[in-house]
């Protein structure tokens, strides 16, 4: 009698439930470190306006003017991630940025203000926002 080479199907059936298992663990931890990689790009935007903005207070002892073209404190350029805004007073000012669904970062909104507080005052659902700093990671630590 000739023996036949080759896999079984149990043992086929073990190796497909071993990857999809490897897989249900791995995809989502993948996903959400490449979301906290992008939120980076938030947090290196709205503290570099910062300083741009307190360099733009020290010329001219006002905030008003700033965030607009031809400044030292120009505004900040939209991306596929994040959608800037700035709002400007005398003495306050508040720099937003909301994500962008087209990035995956949708319902992500992080502000900071002229006495350097930082907020996430919009999180996506399995997110928890923190109103004291820019949120890092899912249960909103900073």
């Amino acid at each position: 009698m000739k023996r036949i080479h080759g896999f079984t199907l149990v043992e086929l059936l073990v190796t497909v439930a071993v990857v999809a298992i490897l897989a249900a663990v791995a995809l989502p931890a993948y996903r959400d470190y490449v979301t906290r990689g992008r939120l980076t790009e938030a947090y290196a935007n709205l503290a570099s306006q910062r300083v741009k903005l307190e360099q733009f207070y020290q010329d001219a002892r006002t905030y008003n003017g700033a965030c607009t073209a031809g400044t030292v404190a120009p505004p900040l350029t939209n991306t596929t991630n994040f959608n800037y805004a700035c709002a400007i007073n005398d003495q306050t000012y508040t720099i937003t940025a909301t994500g962008q669904a087209s990035g995956g970062l949708s319902n992500f909104v992080f502000t900071i203000d002229q006495a350097n507080n930082r907020r996430t005052t919009g999180a996506p659902s399995g997110w928890t926002s923190n109103n004291t700093c820019w949120i890092r990671r899912k249960d909103g630590s900073c």
